[in-house]
């Protein structure tokens, strides 16, 4: 009964805050779990490039693919416009496949996925997950298709209103007009599903492990830490996890691994209400309901 009343006081606090969220938090020792909605499925936008690298780090391990291999990204010709990374480059360059997982990881390139993607096709991923039996997680297209959304169409000025369609244009089956944020046309999954997939990267039996490693280490070297790093990282903690934003969508997925031994796996996918491009508050709002619900279990 306490749970299920904690739980309520969340979802409570997530409305006000005008999010809608769906949360698991596992304890990888003890495989206890506590969660909000967890196998609510959602548009996972970067959270696709968890797999993608698993999947392309198994295919260098097993030999199909040589990590040192350099690969030509040039400018214009893989059309993934982002923030940072390649899609900034003025001139072709030639980076080596390790370099393009370390790109697409820290600093989630979407440039430097979709040359991944070249190599290792969504459907290449799929067939990987379910030889390592797990569900929930859907790869069905580039990253490319992310950055064909009303917010690169309309002007800055107009931002509002491109995150009022994304808000607006859904339906109650979870499809959208906006096709990338259909979990039916779009790259989707649930918390429950990438706590699975976390569990099997840090406590490796279905993944190779040194597959796995590799993975963990990647993870750990996420530079976006404004989300639910502030609440998890601390010198007797670390936190590796991988963001994903688009539009109204706010998403991370990590470990915390404690100096006592302790870990915990935290899937936190959300949705607002609030038509706005930069929303601190919903990050921290996001990392308070992970938090409480890790100390839950912590405490129990």
């Amino acid at each position: 009964m306490r749970a299920e009343k904690l739980v309520s006081g969340l979802v409570a606090e997530l409305d006000d805050g005008g999010l809608r969220g769906s949360f698991l938090v596992r304890d990888l020792r003890s495989g206890r779990e506590l969660g909000i909605e967890p196998d609510v499925r959602f548009p996972i936008a970067s959270l696709i490039k968890v797999p993608l690298a698993a999947v392309t780090v198994d295919r260098i391990h097993r030999g199909e693919l040589d990590g040192s291999q350099l690969r030509w990204v040039r400018p214009g010709r893989i059309t993934t416009p982002g923030p940072t990374g390649l899609s900034r480059f003025r001139h072709p360059a030639r980076v080596a496949i390790d370099d393009l997982l370390y790109l697409s990881m820290s600093i989630s390139d979407n440039v430097a996925a979709d040359a991944l993607f070249e190599l290792t096709s969504p459907e290449e991923v799929m067939r990987m997950l379910r030889e390592w039996q797990l569900r929930g997680i859907t790869a069905r297209h580039r990253l490319g298709g992310l950055t064909d959304t009303p917010a690169e169409r309309l002007d800055a000025s107009e931002m509002p209103l491109a995150h009022s369609l994304a808000i607006d244009a859904g339906t109650d089956g979870r499809g959208h007009r906006i096709p990338q944020l259909d979990v039916t046309r779009a790259n989707s999954g649930s918390a429950r599903a990438f706590v699975d997939l976390l569990q099997a990267l840090w406590t490796p039996s279905k993944i190779d492990g040194d597959v796995a490693e590799r993975v963990r280490g990647l993870m750990g070297h996420n530079l976006l830490r404004q989300r639910l790093a502030p609440d998890f990282g601390s010198d007797a903690s670390t936190w590796s996890s991988k963001t994903g934003t688009l539009l109204n969508l706010r998403h991370e997925v990590g470990v915390v691994e404690h100096a006592d031994g302790q870990a915990f796996a935290i899937a936190a996918l959300t949705e607002s209400r609030v038509p706005a491009t930069t929303q601190p508050e919903a990050d921290v709002l996001m990392a308070r309901v992970a938090r409480v619900l890790r100390d839950h279990l912590r405490d129990a």
